[in-house]
């Protein structure tokens, strides 16, 4: 090493242990510590950290190309948020607010973000040299091609390879998790009294086989078993064909297999597979649009020949928006994406293939394909919606669920800032919202107030309470952003432990310490554990803090952990221009920001990080 090198070396080694150092005295704050611990900062662990940040910094800015500014800006804005996040989250599940005053915060968000910029970086350099070992390779093998007949047996026995798993536990939980407003939805059927609160399609699924079945054999619990059986077969053969799907792009026979036991065996699959919710069948729809979205990405010009792609295209989109309205506004969202995306592939309008090649010109370009099949998809959702509502004479109750956000701003500031409401501005809230229904407001959980806004009052004024609304919010800034943040941090924050629930009396328990999953079986129906061990072991995956007490392994459970896990994939395609791995991606994310604008934060809402992380895995694995 000559003198160059070593001045060089010195002054990266100096470098990196400014930065280290940094980051250990900012760690402490996005760690959730109890106040005046010496848990982390008065313990030898701690010096273990510091040595390990200057080892990883070291290495990583020896190696790192300092020329690469788009990927600096991506790992810098993906380190951002998550430092954000971290930060944000602490004081959020600790206090219930962020002290945006607190200056540590504000120190510690510049250092952690540029030790963790590093470090993607030097993570993301990692991947590309397995990447570029792995083509290599690729190059000189070739892989055997499973005979048709093989396919279709394998099929077969992963279908029921997974059913017949999930039985022993729907015997355990018998007649299932009939739960989150299964009551609500089975009364409309059974009343014939229809609201659009609940998408009318599951509705009618829901409540049709409960009642249907319980006319033929007098019991609830059969019609409730009957459902869920239905269910277990829609998302076993989802399951079955992302299976397939990953088997035909050649992904690895071993994440095939470890992906298979996961579908069969992993409690969250297992507990809302056999639940109730819509949540299942919506999240199913969007697994198989995010496949054809790949098939789309992957050859567009074989995705707008065949009419069975275009077709699992349409009803794939069209499920995922019947069964949750949120799925609406996402694939709304996604439109214009998709025209540009398509665009891109052919460059402004080549023209589509026929079977491989490109077909003569004067043939309808794949833009205007894609055009015609959102307009189809579009057009069928609100032309059967439509037909519901006049059929079933079913009442518009929607208010209180777009405005869910606003709702917890003023309730949240009504609280804790009642100064800032003049007397009109507290009788103008008092129309919406009733003073004994402000009392009952819950940070982290918009339903005890919502339930009693007054959608007729909202509707005959709406400018008088928007402008409430943006008055108040001008005068309380602060007190906005953390309604906002309160209600949703579950899904951003790793650490989080989900008890929105907590003091809840629902039929037969009332929620402690965790809201993980609505464990109950709502009247008509009643728990009759066929299993009663098995049946245990799930109500305190439910509603006790057990997992989230296994490091790492916790991570598998958490919204927050995974959804982080994805935002570093999302953004490492993107850094390598993998856009047909994006677009699949962004519809995930765009999924995930219409949920943070609900009324809480539960996993039920983003099931796709859980039903999709196969495929997640095998999307990373096929590019490395």
């Amino acid at each position: 090493m000559n003198e160059k090198e070593f001045k060089i070396k010195l002054k990266i080694n100096t470098i990196a242990i400014v930065i280290a150092t940094a980051g250990i005295l900012c760690f402490p704050q996005v760690l959730n510590l109890q106040e005046n611990t010496l848990g982390f900062t008065n313990s030898i662990f701690s010096v273990f950290v510091w040595l390990l940040c200057i080892y990883a910094v070291s290495w990583s800015l020896h190696t790192i190309d300092w020329h690469d500014m788009r990927g600096w800006w991506i790992a810098g804005s993906l380190s951002f948020l998550f430092t954000t996040a971290m930060l944000f989250g602490v004081q959020l599940e600790a206090v219930g607010n962020v002290n945006f005053k607190d200056w540590h915060l504000w120190v510690s968000l510049p250092v952690l973000t540029c030790l963790f910029t590093i470090l993607v970086r030097k993570f993301w350099n990692f991947l590309g040299n397995i990447e570029a070992r792995k083509n290599s390779l690729a190059a000189h093998i070739k892989l055997p091609v499973t005979p048709s007949g093989a396919v279709k047996y394998v099929d077969v026995l992963t279908f029921c390879f997974m059913f017949l798993c999930w039985l022993p536990v729907l015997l355990a939980v018998y007649p299932g998790f009939f739960v989150y407003d299964a009551q609500e939805e089975w009364l409309q059927v059974a009343s014939r009294n229809f609201t659009t609160h609940h998408p009318l399609v599951h509705v009618l699924m829901l409540g049709g086989i409960v009642c249907a079945v319980h006319k033929i054999t007098d019991s609830y619990n059969l019609g409730i078993a009957c459902y869920m059986i239905v269910q277990m077969t829609i998302v076993s053969g989802c399951f079955t064909y992302l299976l397939l799907f990953m088997r035909q792009r050649k992904v690895a026979k071993g994440v095939r297999i470890i992906s298979l036991l996961y579908f069969a065996l992993f409690p969250v699959i297992v507990m809302f597979t056999l639940c109730s919710a819509k949540d299942t069948i919506f999240t199913a729809a969007l697994l198989m649009l995010l496949l054809s979205l790949i098939e789309l990405g992957s050859d567009g010009a074989a995705f707008f020949a065949s009419r069975r792609k275009m077709l699992f295209l349409v009803l794939s989109a069209l499920a995922m928006m019947l069964f949750r309205k949120n799925g609406v506004y996402a694939f709304a969202v996604m439109v214009p994406v998709l025209l540009l995306y398509v665009n891109k592939i052919f460059y402004g309008g080549k023209i589509c293939s026929g079977k491989g090649g490109l077909k003569k010109a004067g043939k309808k370009p794949c833009l205007r394909k894609m055009g015609m099949l959102l307009a189809i998809i579009f057009g069928s959702y609100f032309l059967i919606n439509s037909v519901l509502i006049v059929a079933l004479h079913a009442r518009n109750e929607e208010n209180q669920e777009i405005l869910t956000v606003p709702i917890q701003q003023l309730a949240r500031t009504y609280k804790f800032n009642p100064e800032v409401f003049e007397p009109d501005d507290v009788a103008a809230l008092h129309e919406v919202l009733p003073e004994e229904a402000l009392v009952l407001y819950n940070p982290k959980l918009s339903d005890p107030v919502k339930v009693h806004f007054q959608n007729n009052v909202y509707d005959a004024d709406r400018s008088r309470y928007v402008m409430l609304w943006l008055k108040i919010g001008l005068r309380k800034p602060l007190s906005y952003i953390n309604a906002w943040l309160m209600n949703s941090y579950g899904f951003w924050y790793p650490d989080t432990v989900i008890d929105v629930y907590s003091g809840n009396t629902v039929f037969t328990f009332t929620y402690e310490d965790s809201s993980y999953f609505g464990y109950e079986v709502e009247e008509p129906g009643f728990r009759d554990s066929k299993i009663p061990w098995l049946d245990r072991a799930y109500r305190k995956l439910s509603l006790e803090i057990s997992q989230e007490k296994v490091p790492i392994y916790s991570m598998l459970y958490s919204p927050g952990g995974i959804f982080w896990g994805i935002a570093f994939v999302f953004a490492y395609m993107l850094y390598r221009r993998k856009y047909h791995i994006v677009v699949p991606y962004l519809m995930i994310l765009i999924v995930w920001l219409t949920v943070i604008l609900g009324p809480t934060y539960l996993p039920r809402y983003v099931l796709i990080f859980w039903f999709g992380m196969p495929l997640f895995v095998a999307m990373l694995l096929e590019e490395l």
